[in-house]
């Protein structure tokens, strides 16, 4: 059985202005809340197989704060097509995972992942809030996940208690 987990980024600073959106770092919040979500979603005892990140400065700091925790020592692949990516061009991304790759991690953003969450899962998501986590099982490969494919297995951010 394979496993999904849509992660969308740390909140991030808008603190500067003249920074392109793509370059924004991410805020004392999300500094904050990155390790701690990393620490719980280490505590299901899901050991990634791949991590995959939007480029964007926010989403590469989430993910290597998460691959960190989580002692992940493979490389994180990143894809620019990921920044502000649709759900449909998030889904071309996991559509393309290598069949050996059981258990996936994709860091991006709204609402991308939101809409895709919602396209897979057996249960409407309202929002994925910065640094919340959806996790997915599904039975097929990855090149046939599509439309209410998955069985949502949580979600998790970081004011659930």
């Amino acid at each position: 059985m394979k496993k999904l987990f849509l992660l969308r980024h740390a909140k991030s600073s808008w603190k500067n202005p003249n920074l392109e959106d793509f370059d924004r770092p991410l805020n004392r919040r999300g500094i904050k809340d990155a390790p701690v979500m990393a620490a719980r979603f280490k505590e299901r005892n899901v050991e990634l197989d791949l991590i995959i990140s939007s480029s964007s400065k926010r989403t590469t700091e989430t993910a290597e704060i998460f691959a960190n925790v989580l002692n992940y020592n493979k490389d994180i692949t990143y894809i620019d097509k990921l920044y502000l990516a649709s759900s449909g061009t998030i889904l071309q991304i996991v559509n393309q995972i290598n069949e050996n790759n059981i258990k996936a991690m994709i860091v991006c953003h709204n609402p991308g992942i939101t809409n895709l969450a919602n396209f897979l899962g057996d249960i409407f998501i309202d929002n994925i809030p910065t640094t919340g986590i959806v996790g997915f099982s599904f039975n097929n490969s990855w090149l046939d996940m599509k439309g209410n494919s998955c069985k949502r297995l949580f979600i998790d951010y970081p004011k659930k208690q």
